[in-house]
């Protein structure tokens, strides 16, 4: 990590899944500070519910909702943490605009992804083995 997280913060982890990076999160911000964790899928959200249940971190909660049109008001967040999602999204601008827009001014964005630096054939990007863990 290039920052810090501060008891006491607001992190929203976007793309959470099973809530890994929003559980960890919610050691350093402690039980003054708040996590919220935004997944679109069903199964994810029910995992991560489950881990924070089970950590006892009621700090934590996790909502569904897309990278691109988060369910968060402006100006929410002291820091936004994102891991391997920015990648996924079709359209980049809109996203780091979208998370812009929750972070508080002076915020900080840490994201951990995936950069291409040279073209991918076709017949990789069509196969979807080569892109998922």
């Amino acid at each position: 990590m290039l920052g810090s997280i501060n008891p006491g913060e607001i992190v929203v982890d976007v793309g959470s899944g099973s809530g890994f990076d929003a559980l960890i999160a919610s050691t350093l911000v402690g039980p003054q500070g708040k996590v919220v964790g935004v997944d679109m899928t069903q199964e994810m959200l029910y995992k991560a519910r489950a881990g924070a249940k089970a950590m006892g971190a009621a700090h934590v909660e996790f909502r569904e909702g897309i990278a691109e049109n988060l369910p968060l008001s402006e100006e929410y967040a002291d820091v936004v943490i994102s891991n391997g999602v920015l990648n996924l999204t079709l359209d980049k601008v809109k996203t780091l605009s979208e998370w812009a827009r929750i972070l508080k001014s002076g915020g900080r964005l840490y994201i951990g992804d995936i950069l291409v630096a040279k073209s991918i054939p076709p017949e990789a990007l069509d196969d979807i083995s080569l892109w998922t863990g």
